[in-house]
């Protein structure tokens, strides 16, 4: 589903699960309810999401990061599973502009926590983009609107995608599942290049989360750049 994109005037205020196992009984019954989940919506009227997403909020506290004071920072923000719910939820978001650094928003598929170390993440990756402050903000709009539309390919690979704010620029990072599956890789790699109508000079690097746990860091060391 497209999801167009709707300008709406900002707002200056501030932002006001565990992954499931990987089985055929999980799936069914996971997709079995997302089923049921968009009969009851098209029933009310509304425009079911192939997913359920949620948004999330990490003010960053400089310096070395923990796993219990990383979690302890991540705060869920709203979820939503029809266009008319992430019109509600998006519009009353505060601007990237507005954030102040270092922050991070996360929008995740439901069920898939914002961290390395989640069963969906673990043996998954990211993909890593560097913008200039003055430009992020239509980016970020952008790649929000393709992965909640379900526009980019090798969708059910996605995870999600997370906004960070830093002082001299911010980053986006799109977060897959399979970081050996190189061929699904190199296909998202070119998905979001085509949807985000990246101009060449910008480049892409990626870097599996195994190795992020190993440096403690999400965007140094990157292994793979495109």
């Amino acid at each position: 589903m497209e999801i167009s994109e709707k300008k709406e005037p900002e707002n200056n205020n501030n932002i006001s699960q565990t992954a499931t196992p990987d089985s055929s009984s999980t799936t069914d019954i996971i997709d079995k309810e997302s089923e049921e989940r968009q009969a009851r919506e098209l029933k009310a009227g509304l425009h079911p999401l192939k997913n359920k997403f949620m948004f999330w909020y990490t003010r960053r506290t400089p310096g070395v990061r923990t796993q219990t004071s990383y979690e302890d920072n991540i705060k869920k923000i709203v979820e939503f599973s029809t266009v008319e719910g992430f019109w509600v939820c998006y519009c009353h978001l505060a601007r990237p502009s507005l954030l102040p650094s270092p922050t991070d928003l996360h929008l995740f598929k439901e069920g898939i926590r914002p961290l390395w170390e989640d069963s969906a993440n673990c043996n998954g990756g990211k993909w890593i983009i560097r913008f200039k402050k003055v430009v992020s903000g239509r980016f970020w709009e952008d790649l929000v609107l393709a992965l909640v539309g379900d526009q980019l390919d090798y969708s059910d690979d996605i995870c999600g995608a997370v906004l960070s704010i830093r002082y001299n620029e911010d980053i986006l990072s799109v977060w897959n599942r399979n970081a050996s599956d190189r061929q699904g890789v190199m296909a998202l790699r070119d998905s979001i290049k085509r949807h985000l109508k990246l101009p060449h000079s910008y480049v892409m690097d990626y870097k599996p989360h195994d190795a992020s746990l190993r440096d403690n860091s999400s965007y140094r060391n990157t292994w793979l750049r495109g």
